[in-house]
């Protein structure tokens, strides 16, 4: 899951300019369609619903399919307002992995155990944590997985040479990593991260076991005021305090600029951000960068999509319906072909042993990442989402903003995030 808070791969789409309407991409049959099936979906998840329109017209010549396009922000704000009210609901909605828990409370979606559905049958062959990710505290299955984010910690090389700095020294210990980031900008210059709070937003969630809440428990207990968050804030603290985050967020300008100027020596992300890094943001860097584990053995998730069907959608496309979510995530050849069009890392482990994994990645200078990213993916624990979970979200990024400017202590810090999220906990 996933972190809800990590950077995703799409949230850099939040900040452009939204328009006034969706679009609506119409995929036309070759003859009078007796049946129209509507996906709706956000940037870059569109494409690759669309790259699988000749498979859809091999099935079911005589169904056209009608992709709703929004952008990130405005796509699941209306499929909120859709499910809370029936009205405009689309056959297949895509839904990026943050909103999973939370509309799964809401029991707008269908259970996809039920017939026509079974998805229990094809558990074994989808990364666990992900397949756990879109189970509903009644054991419903409400959203099948299509692309996941394995978090990766990606460094300059030439930066970490000049510093003697080992990959081994920013992996083995989160103490560790904050020593090689002191060594780094001693002897470079270069900051070790963009913002402290990515140190903050992987802490919280390491350790957890299976089925633990990252804010909230079972019962709606706070969890925030907990050695688990203390030690998160001491380590971002000590980043601070010791100069090594840019103080930059991230997708910002100066974001960008502090990897085409070569003043970051890490990122901690989803392995999706190599692709990005090529295509548009610093794809003058190529060769320069490598990838690792995250620090101390932790396994994060960064962002992620699932499909799902609103349960109140038209009864007599349900089984179209399933028939496109196989498509796009039971299909090895779909899955492949969006990992390798659009970085979509497949959630379909049938896809796993595919040569592609081994090939070496330009951009990291020939890495064999790929299979490294894939051997992480399944260390990933699942992290059920509370419907409180983006309001804990927000008050602990507030609260440790307070810390790092030296405003609060982290106790105080953690007992004033606990008072203010138990008073919304069970709303």
């Amino acid at each position: 899951m996933k972190h809800p808070k990590l950077i995703r791969r799409r949230t850099w789409l939040a900040g452009m300019a939204l328009p006034a309407l969706p679009s609506l991409i119409v995929v036309p049959a070759r003859a009078q369609p007796a049946e129209v099936l509507t996906v709706a979906a956000f940037p870059l998840v569109d494409e690759i619903a669309r790259t699988a329109i000749p498979a859809w017209r091999a099935m079911h010549p005589d169904v056209e399919l009608r992709i709703l396009m929004r952008q990130y922000v405005d796509h699941h704000t209306a499929m909120t307002t859709s499910l809370s009210t029936a009205v405009g609901l689309p056959d297949v909605m895509a839904l990026e992995s943050s909103y999973v828990g939370r509309f799964a409370q809401g029991g707008g979606l269908e259970d996809l155990r039920q017939p026509p559905y079974g998805v229990e049958a094809h558990r074994a062959r989808v990364v666990p944590y992900a397949y756990d990710q879109a189970i509903a505290r009644n054991g419903a299955v409400v959203a099948m997985p299509t692309d996941i984010g394995p978090g990766t910690m990606l460094y300059r090389q030439d930066i970490v040479d000049r510093a003697g700095v080992g990959p081994e020294d920013l992996t083995r210990s989160w103490d560790s990593y904050v020593a090689a980031g002191e060594r780094i900008k001693a002897r470079t210059g270069a900051y070790l991260i963009a913002n402290a709070q990515e140190i903050k937003d992987i802490l919280i969630a390491d350790g957890l076991r299976p089925g633990e809440g990252l804010y909230f428990d079972v019962d709606s207990r706070v969890l925030v005021n907990s050695p688990r968050f203390e030690r998160a804030f001491e380590v971002a603290l000590r980043a601070r305090q010791l100069g090594l985050d840019a103080k930059v967020q991230a997708w910002s300008n100066d974001w960008g600029a502090g990897f085409k100027q070569g003043r970051l020596a890490t990122e901690l992300s989803g392995a999706w951000l190599v692709g990005q890094l090529n295509s548009f943001v610093a794809p003058e860097t190529k060769g320069l960068w490598r990838a690792a584990s995250l620090p101390g053995g932790a396994h994060s998730a960064y962002g992620g999509t699932f499909y799902a069907i609103p349960r109140k959608s038209a009864p007599q496309r349900k089984r179209l319906a399933w028939d496109f979510i196989q498509l796009m995530t039971l299909d090895p050849q779909q899955q492949l072909q969006a990992f390798k069009r659009y970085d979509a890392f497949p959630a379909l482990r049938d896809v796993h042993a595919d040569p592609f994994f081994s090939e070496p990645v330009e951009f990291l200078a020939g890495q064999r990442a790929r299979l490294l990213w894939r051997d992480d993916a399944l260390r990933i624990t699942a992290m059920p989402v509370h419907k409180q979970n983006k309001f804990a979200e927000e008050v602990v990024q507030t609260e440790l903003d307070k810390v790092l400017r030296g405003q609060k202590t982290i106790k105080t810090a953690l007992a004033d995030a606990e008072q203010l999220l138990a008073l919304r906990a069970k709303r």
